[in-house]
């Protein structure tokens, strides 16, 4: 299978001049790779290595998706209505957007073109602000330079749950040969394409401002912030500015570089993304810094505390959203009724602890944020429940549902706003965590990523799980199993019980439950080839927790490697 997909492509008449140098060069592995599969959709859509083959992000790949679900689009009469498209600053991101709107337009559907690099938030903002039905966002997120991505969206702007994508997915299927696909479309049809802009960015900014719970707080906070090359320069720039927060940026960082040239990493995760801005903070003895992934949907957070900085996990800095959102809103007289808050299965206890202290019940959701999404246009359908908070432990929430998906700009402006409130009581943001620690008990929550690329690594992936569930753990490091989840198989194991696990649809995720408060998690990733581990680790002290995390992954690793 893999010779014949690569003899199909690298002799297609239609194949792109660029591409049969590469292919021709490829050794048996790289070929074996670029062809073993063809690309999927994850919980993020479709991502990939950047290159030729069925099995990486390319012009066939991006039109075969698209046509796919161009097919969807006029199946469900949505052309009228058309699709909003956005793109970030990687390779290719533009050209394979405006294709995308070529493509459409043959199909004789309506398209709304970003006219530069533009968040994925705004984008989903967008679909909604035009009644489309429906968006494309060209974009790897977080991911390095060799990556790009496509995510689709539905006419709420949330990201497509499982039986929408499916049904695009069986359209994609369908088409056999994706090389044979053009995007050229006549002059009239061309005329279904819009490009917009500016108009768009001012509704956005202005709902992102109306996020604010006391505008007129004192703002007496620098702020070093970084978009990491990407999309969220502009914006955040524009509402802090507008706000009347001091913003410093990290200016070699500013520039919509591709290749991320002076960050070791754009993802806010690791500690490499935060290099550049540390050294900006400590010269200008900065309260915060916020770093932002390329298409600004998630936000990494340092704090000056105690003269040193401290950088927080997306599980504390929403926990810290959380408590001040909350508190506020209580404060004010402004809590809805019935509130309720979003996370995933395998973010932190404490952020759900902290809501409960206010009222505000939490609803768990897998991960990948189009899930919160769908869960919020339930709510908004029905007002059984009103809408606080949503956020996932990937660094990733959103303040107000306008936008139905990650949200770094508002995100951003609430923090900004969180620690200058703070700082009038003589706090900083760690301090605020602290609190909460001494109020709710003390977590340490990690993430272990164990990288397996290729076919091989995708089969190793596949049986680590495999294998968890075949000889399930009863206890881990020595700390018995009280509970565990499987959401593949969708049961729930208490000792001998075994109960239907609902309400979820079904993934490949294991959770176990420890008599100590403590959970673990394994899920593949849906955006890399991955195998996470997630921990959260109970202890009596940040000492406790962290020396008993340090021992629980050491329990993990010996477990995966029998």
């Amino acid at each position: 299978m893999v010779e014949e997909r690569y003899s199909k492509w690298l002799n297609h008449e239609n194949l792109a001049s660029q591409y049969k140098p590469v292919l021709e060069a490829m050794n048996a592995e790289e070929k074996n790779d670029a062809f073993y599969t063809t690309i999927e959709f994850g919980t993020a859509g479709m991502r990939g290595l950047l290159g030729p083959g069925t099995n990486r992000i390319n012009i066939y790949t991006i039109r075969k998706a698209t046509q796919g679900y161009a097919n969807y689009i006029n199946e469900n009469n949505g052309g009228e209505a058309g699709i909003a498209i956005g793109y970030d600053n990687r390779h290719m991101s533009k050209e394979f957007a405006f294709d995308c709107a070529d493509l459409l337009a043959k199909n004789n559907i309506k398209s709304y073109v970003f006219e530069s690099l533009r968040p994925t938030p705004e984008l989903s903002f967008a679909v909604r602000h035009l009644n489309c039905f429906g968006g494309i966002m060209i974009t790897a997120s977080h991911n390095p330079k060799e990556y790009n991505g496509y995510k689709l969206y539905d006419d709420k702007g949330c990201q497509l749950i499982p039986c929408l994508a499916s049904q695009v997915i069986d359209k994609v299927n369908a088409i056999e040969d994706e090389l044979a696909i053009d995007a050229d479309c006549t002059e009239e049809q061309k005329k279904l394409i819009t490009v917009i802009g500016k108009d768009v960015d001012e509704e956005y900014y202005k709902n992102v401002l109306s996020i604010q719970l006391n505008p007129e707080v004192k703002k007496d906070i620098k702020i070093v912030f970084s978009p990491e090359h990407g999309t969220a320069n502009i914006p955040v720039q524009e509402v802090y500015k507008r706000a009347g927060y001091t913003c410093i940026p990290v200016v070699e960082q500013c520039s919509p570089d591709p290749d991320f040239s002076n960050t070791p990493t754009p993802n806010p995760e690791q500690a490499g993304a935060y290099e550049l801005s540390l050294k900006y903070a400590k010269e200008n003895q900065a309260d915060l810094i916020l770093v932002c992934d390329p298409d600004a949907d998630r936000m990494g957070v340092g704090v000056l505390h105690n003269g040193e900085y401290v950088v927080l996990t997306g599980n504390q800095s929403g926990s810290v959203e959380i408590e001040y959102i909350c508190s506020q809103l209580q404060k004010q007289g402004k809590m809805p009724e019935n509130p309720v808050m979003f996370n995933t299965v395998v973010t932190s206890d404490l952020g759900e602890k902290v809501a409960s202290d206010y009222g505000v019940t939490t609803e768990k959701t897998l991960t990948g944020f189009k899930f919160i999404g769908e869960k919020v246009a339930k709510y908004e359908k029905t007002h059984e429940k009103n809408y606080v908070f949503g956020y996932e432990e990937s660094y990733g929430s959103l303040i107000k549902p306008f936008v139905r998906d990650k949200d770094a700009p508002q995100a951003c402006l609430m923090l900004a706003e969180a620690c200058a409130f703070y700082k009038e009581q003589g706090k900083d943001l760690v301090d605020v965590l602290d609190s909460l620690y001494d109020r709710h008990g003390t977590y340490e929550e990690s993430q272990v990523a164990l990288s397996l690329a290729g076919e091989a690594g995708a089969k190793r992936i596949k049986e680590i799980l495999a294998n968890l569930r075949k000889d399930a753990p009863t206890q881990i490091g020595g700390t018995k199993v009280v509970r565990s989840e499987d959401y593949k198989e969708c049961i729930i194991k208490e000792g001998d019980t075994v109960t239907e696990l609902t309400g979820f649809t079904k993934s490949d995720v294991l959770k176990y439950y420890l008599e100590d408060g403590s959970w673990i998690a394994v899920r593949p990733s849906g955006t890399e080839p991955k195998c996470k581990f997630y921990y959260c680790i109970k202890g009596a002290s940040k000492e406790d927790a962290h020396n008993k995390t340090v021992h629980f992954q050491k329990a993990m690793d010996d477990l995966i490697a029998k």
